[in-house]
């Protein structure tokens, strides 16, 4: 479970939008994008590739 706090500020990185917590992991609102939550940290990393 992630801090109320600290969800409160999180946005995405892709697209930034706004998240929410659902079924232990991190939700973007807009882009639907889920990010894994260990230990209670939100690892929010995207890949990026341009080729």
């Amino acid at each position: 479970m992630v801090d109320k706090e600290l969800l409160d500020i999180l946005a995405c990185p892709k697209c930034k939008g706004d998240v929410k917590e659902k079924d232990d992991k991190i939700i973007c609102l807009q882009c639907h994008q889920y990010y894994e939550v260990d230990e209670g940290i939100p690892i929010m990393l995207v890949d990026d590739f341009d080729g």
